[in-house]
């Protein structure tokens, strides 16, 4: 028996939605950094355009309770609608499962605020109702405290949701270095957004193969002299 479980993300073969990536439901965050987290979701999302992977983003009372989703989302996909509702879970709205359904694409990658509410009966939801398979990016979604993150986790995964992290979608999205179409992309989201891993892209640019500082502007750098 195939297991699609098996088959690695692809551009083709999925599809993201953003849920409640909005401030009142990040201020509740205390299960990572929240501008780590953050700095994750709008990575995760400038991945998603840069594939051409179909993306939802859904909120709820926004305009009563909750906010509007960060900017730095909606500028990375500055034509879309997002799909308001009432319900902790996305699944029962009817526009979001249209939006699911009309993308074609049975894996579906889930970054959202919280992960032991809107995150966990979504993906259960989904799964069962939907026969979607559900990738949850644990380090762009956050809980009310570590321990309801980790478990709200475990419980999806007991459940078959699968736990990934965003620059390893990212990654499997791009999955050769040869593939030069989207490479000049991926290098600049990865300055951007993945720390460490940017940090040592910009090192061997610079030193390694002598590209230019990546700066907007140039700096003079003046050489030491010795205190007399």
């Amino acid at each position: 028996m195939s297991n699609p479980k098996l088959e690695v993300l692809t551009p083709q073969n999925s599809q993201l939605i953003i849920i409640d990536h909005q401030p009142q439901m990040a201020f509740g965050v205390q299960s990572m950094d929240r501008q780590a987290l953050k700095n994750n979701v709008v990575g995760l999302a400038k991945a998603a355009k840069i594939f051409n992977v179909p993306t939802t983003i859904t909120t709820v009372e926004s305009e009563s309770f909750s906010g509007y989703t960060y900017p730095e989302i909606l500028d990375v996909f500055p034509n879309a609608k997002t799909l308001e509702r009432t319900s902790m879970n996305s699944w029962d709205d009817q526009k979001v499962r249209d939006a699911l359904k009309a993308n074609g694409r049975k894996k579906v990658v889930v970054a959202g605020l919280w992960t032991e509410v809107c995150n966990t009966t979504f993906a259960l939801c989904a799964m069962l109702e939907g026969d979607y398979e559900i990738y949850m990016v644990a380090d762009a979604s956050g809980g009310t405290t570590k321990e309801a993150h980790d478990y709200a986790m475990q419980r999806m995964v007991q459940a078959g949701a699968v736990p990934v992290t965003w620059q390893q979608v990212l990654l499997e999205w791009q999955r050769d270095w040869a593939h030069r179409d989207t490479y000049d992309a991926v290098m600049k989201l990865v300055k951007e957004h993945s720390g460490a891993y940017g940090m040592g892209v910009d090192y061997a640019y610079t030193m390694v193969h002598k590209a230019a500082q990546r700066t907007g502007t140039p700096h003079e750098s003046i050489a030491p002299v010795p205190a007399r």
